[in-house]
């Protein structure tokens, strides 16, 4: 039994000189804060936890959102076994020698295990597979930790057997309760130091933290022990102070993961949608990441064709005037042609018709039988041609009254591109019906002069 009760020593084994963040980790359920969209008493995990019945979970979500915490909130909470590795620093043998102890404890006490795996993305994929038998037999219940979306990262039949919860910045107020609790807490926070907390200080660190727990109390803790006490015998947390401990945000973004791929995503949804100054927001955030400006700008360049096109051509042509401005230019100059380019395309009247039109012809391309091609279309620029009747009966369009004459150009009628009436393509709009219906027929021939 004594075997078995030491795999609960985690659940509270921090020691005294640990950063604030780890001592001030919550050790009860109604210590833990965020996260309430799915985490209280009747959320889905609340009453999983309640209930003592947890299936294997996936957390996920940027750093210092309480991925850990609750993790080892469940840990005091269960009945179960609790045994708690990183897989930065974990092997295949540290988790053979844990399901062997699963099984032994299932076998010997009934007693269920559960596997908290943190920065579980960092496993191989043969190390994930090592894992999957025994969660599919429930020989251990695994929580697995990630900062990267489970369903790029993790294995897909470890995805399939688990619950995802995905979690959110913390808001402001909830960063304040935090820092407020670690300053009134003398067991594990800084409440036997003597600290004067002015508000606005409270508040910078609350918004500079970006909704990141562990960076805020980080902070916190900087502050209060690196600044001299005043006569009082009190330390005052002032402004200038929260500014020094906390000097710039830490903007969440991992360039081959979710914030790369949202942020890309919500910048073109905004330059699509006509919001430039969403679209500029977007892409501020993006450089200020350290985002390839080269990346940016080649997205300013397809959506300029495939949601503005002929609507306003001139679109496509600035958008690749800021790219070739960008790549003479650099860096930070770049921005500046850059955000003409945005907020041109922006304001553009918009017509996804000509992507339409690409799409469509592909579709019928790969799915329907292949159309030969007119012999009076074809080349008839070598010797032979004429023999084969290539080019023969062909109509040169100049010859004719309004550059235009109607004659087969595809052996079975399909209509693929339809201008909008929106911009620079209403001209078209209206030229190409003119065209369809056949209007600018009048069967004569005029020769180029």
């Amino acid at each position: 039994m004594e075997l078995f009760d030491l795999n609960n020593a985690t659940k509270n084994d921090i020691s005294p000189n640990a950063p604030l963040a780890l001592r001030m980790r919550p050790k009860k359920v109604e210590d833990f804060v965020g996260q309430s969209h799915f985490f209280g008493s009747d959320k889905l995990l609340g009453r999983m936890l309640k209930a003592d019945r947890l299936s294997s979970l996936l957390f996920y979500g940027p750093p210092g959102t309480g991925k850990t915490a609750l993790a080892h909130v469940i840990a005091n909470t269960t009945k179960a076994g609790f045994e708690d590795i990183n897989a930065t620093t974990s092997s295949v043998k540290d988790i053979r020698r844990i399901i062997a102890e699963a099984k032994d404890r299932q076998f010997r006490l009934k007693k269920r295990t559960i596997l908290f795996v943190d920065e579980l993305h960092h496993f191989n994929r043969t190390q994930q597979d090592i894992l999957l038998p025994d969660v599919e037999k429930g020989t251990v219940i695994l929580i697995g930790a990630t900062v990267h979306n489970p369903y790029f990262a993790i294995n897909s039949p470890l995805v399939s057997r688990s619950q995802i919860f995905q979690f959110e910045p913390l808001s402001k107020d909830d960063i304040k309760l935090l820092l407020k609790r670690a300053l009134g807490d003398k067991e594990r926070g800084l409440g036997n130091i003597k600290v004067e907390m002015k508000e606005d200080a409270l508040e910078h660190l609350a918004k500079m933290s970006e909704g990141d727990a562990r960076r805020a109390l980080n902070a916190l803790e900087v502050g209060v022990l690196s600044a001299e006490a005043n006569p009082d015998g009190a330390i005052h947390y002032t402004l200038e102070v929260a500014e020094e401990s906390i000097r710039k945000k830490a903007i969440v973004y991992d360039k081959d993961g979710d914030a790369h791929y949202d942020a890309a995503s919500a910048f073109i949804k905004s330059m699509r949608g006509g919001d430039p100054d969403a679209a500029l927001y977007w892409m501020a955030k993006m450089i200020e990441a350290g985002e390839d400006a080269r990346f940016i700008a080649r997205r300013v360049v397809i959506l300029a064709s495939e949601d503005v096109g002929n609507a306003d051509p001139m679109a496509l042509v600035l958008a690749n005037a800021a790219l070739g401005a960008l790549e003479f230019v650099g860096m930070p100059e770049g921005r500046i042609p850059l955000a003409q380019a945005v907020t041109y395309v922006a304001c553009a009247p918009k017509s996804n018709a000509a992507y339409l039109a690409i799409e469509r012809a592909l579709d019928d391309v790969q799915k329907e039988r292949t159309m030969a091609i007119p012999k009076h279309l074809r080349d008839a620029n070598y010797p032979g041609a004429s023999i084969l009747g290539h080019g023969k009966g062909y109509k040169y369009p100049h010859n004719y009254r309004g550059q235009w004459v109607e004659q087969e150009y595809i052996p079975q009628k399909r209509r693929y591109y339809e201008p909008k009436q929106v911009g620079g393509e209403s001209a078209i709009k209206k030229r190409l019906d003119r065209w369809r219906k056949g209007d600018d027929k009048d069967g004569s021939e005029q020769k180029n002069r």
